[in-house]
Formats: C-alpha cells, structure tokens, sequence
C-alpha cells in the first residue's frame, strides 16, 4: 500500500489536499460520501511485511491511521484509540478469532482492530464470511470496501479502518458524538471511557510511542522498600495488600511514573488522599497515603514520567482527614483493565526496572 508513494512529501502533499478538500466540502454526511470513493489500495496479505521492531510497526500503523483521516477527515489520534484499546484488552489473533472474523490467521495485520464476523456481515447474514458490500449492508453489517479492490475483508486494514470510520461518521464529528459513537459499537461504558481517554492522550503528545516510564519517588533520596505483595492488612476487614510500600520521609516527592491522564483524586478511606492515571497501556497507577496533591493537577489533567504529582503522607485509614496510623509511606499499585474487569498485579518487578533504568542513566549522564 504505502509503495504507491514512493517520495515522503509528495505523499505528505496528497494527504493535506485530500484532507483540506473533504473538510471544505462540510457535514458528516459529505465527509462519509467522498470517503466511499477515495480508496486505499489493497493491503496485501492483510498487510504489508510483518514489521522488524516496534518502531516500524508503529510507523506503519500511523501512516494508515492518517491515510484514512485524510479519507474521512476523522482525526487520526480517534483511529489509534480503537486500535490501541483492542491491543490493551489483549485480542489475540488466534486461530478462533480469524475464525470469528473469517480471515487466515496466517495474513499478518498492521492495526489491532477485530470486528467480530456478525457485525461485520450482519447477524443474520446466512454467509458469516462475507465479504460483498452490498450483501453485507443489505443485512446491516459493518463491514466496508476501504481498498477499492470490491471486497469488504474483515483482513484488509484498510477495510477495517474504513468500516470503522463509517460507522463513527454516522453519529457527527464531535468530541462528544464520538464517544456516543463509541458506546454504540461496544455497549460498554468502560470501553467508551479508555477510548476517550486514549485518544486525548495521542492528541495532546501527537505521537503513538507513549512507552516512557519514572520511579515514582526521586532517585538518590532518602527510600526503603521490598516486595509486600499479598501480605495481610490489619484495617478494613480480611484482603490482602495490592502493591508496594515505599518508606520515605513525610512530604518527599511522588511523581507520575507514566504518560497517563488522571482518572481520580480524593479521598478513599483505605488509600486516604489518593490518585490514579490510566496509562496508553490500559494500566492504573494508584497512588496512596499522601499528604497532598500538587495544586495545579485536577481529574482529566495530562502528566508525563517523573511529573510531580503529590507528596508522601501517612493519611487514610479513617474518614477524611485521618492522619498518622502507620509511618509515612507512598503505597504504589498498578492494575490491568481487561475490558470487563480490572485486576492488580504485583507492582514490584516494575518498580526496581524503572529505579535500575534512572540509575544507569544518571550514570550515564555523569560520564559526558
């Protein structure tokens, strides 16, 4: 596909004016219309060659996502939220999912987008294998001719993207209508949730590598801690403890480990004042036990690694307010949205990675 346009500005130029002609010509409606006929090429196999590292593999991924913005002029960060909210709920391609879909599962794919075979063909298409557009549209399915090659293949990333566009299209160009839209097609809040989420956070850095990582207290400073996974807790009735207890002294710093939006903030009379960002891995950072925020950081605020975000407390345990019933310490806890539940794993292992990675780089750093 991208071997059409073999020179990188006259491709970026395409782009622009394609983009720049669909926007003049106005609504939804007229967006979704030209789309119809502004066709990718044929991704073969599913997808050009399987990528040789992860910055390639994301090279490629943008490159489609913004192909098809200037297609529809839905803004590309929108079609890197699906495809990374796929990702983060862990849809493998495996044989039973090429199954559902009807594709080989030998076909590498660029984008992680899986629509299930009865909404692409239709719940009543007897041919759950469908790939005639107006078969599938005469049954109410998804599926769209986004390549110009007259099949809507569930394997063609560029017919996945372009069904999905067609279906965002149908509920406006807003902010708000695409998390309608959203709704719509996975009937779950939660879902609609990450999905926003994720798509602010691709606008707001522009770039899909969101991998960076910080220990959540300054290296160098006065810290204790060990792996305290699973151990009993003695306030609150019988549950074990969910993450890592790093001793420091009252009102050190506590930072961001993550590129992640604040999803909450306030009191929790387990964590006392406690904070949570959700990461573009669908991952929850929960912070407890603090003396306080920084004052600026409110629900729905963008922060990068090594941000200040707070200060080690001993609060909790208690209504709001309660102070001082265990020495201060930042509890860390970490949790993996699977789409329908979250669940926490041990934090510890990530912790001594991010301490080893800042140690080796201020070494580094010493040495220039």
């Amino acid at each position: 596909m991208l071997a059409l346009f073999t020179n990188h500005y006259t491709r970026r130029t395409l782009l622009c004016m394609s983009a720049a002609a669909l926007l003049w010509s106005g609504s939804p409606a007229v967006h979704a219309n030209a789309a119809r006929y502004h066709t990718l090429p044929e991704l073969k196999s599913g997808g050009p060659a399987a990528p040789d590292s992860k910055e390639t593999a994301a090279a490629a991924r943008k490159e489609l996502f913004e192909q098809m913005s200037a297609a529809t002029g839905i803004p590309w960060f929108r079609f890197a939220a699906i495809d990374q909210y796929e990702r983060s709920v862990a849809k493998k391609k495996t044989k039973s999912d090429a199954a559902e879909t009807g594709t080989a599962a030998a076909k590498p794919r660029v984008t992680g987008i899986i629509i299930p075979a009865p909404v692409w063909s239709g719940p009543l298409n007897p041919d759950q294998n469908d790939k005639l557009q107006d078969s599938i549209s005469f049954f109410g399915g998804l599926g769209r001719d986004g390549s110009g090659d007259g099949k809507a293949d569930p394997g063609n990333d560029a017919d996945v993207l372009y069904s999905m566009a067609s279906h965002l299209l149908k509920y406006g160009d807003s902010a708000s209508d695409f998390n309608i839209a959203i709704w719509e097609y996975y009937h779950n809040g939660r879902a609609a949730q990450r999905v926003s989420q994720f798509a602010k956070l691709y606008e707001h850095f522009g770039r899909l590598d969101l991998s960076g990582s910080a220990f959540p207290l300054p290296i160098g400073t006065n810290y204790s801690y060990r792996s305290t996974w699973g151990t009993g807790r003695s306030w609150g009735g019988a549950r074990i403890h969910e993450g890592t207890d790093l001793f420091a002294p009252h009102g050190l710093t506590v930072r961001s480990t993550c590129f992640g939006i604040v999803e909450t903030k306030g009191w929790n009379r387990y964590g006392g004042w406690r904070i949570g960002i959700r990461d573009i891995e669908n991952r929850y950072h929960y912070y407890a036990h603090l003396m306080g925020y920084e004052k600026t950081l409110k629900r729905g605020d963008i922060v990068a690694p090594g941000q200040t975000i707070g200060w080690v407390g001993s609060s909790g345990y208690g209504s709001p307010g309660t102070q001082g019933k265990f020495p201060p310490h930042l509890h860390y806890g970490i949790y993996r949205d699977r789409g329908i539940t979250e669940w926490a794993f041990d934090p510890y292992p990530l912790l001594k990675q991010w301490e080893n990675q800042e140690y080796r780089q201020l070494r580094k750093n010493k040495k220039k």
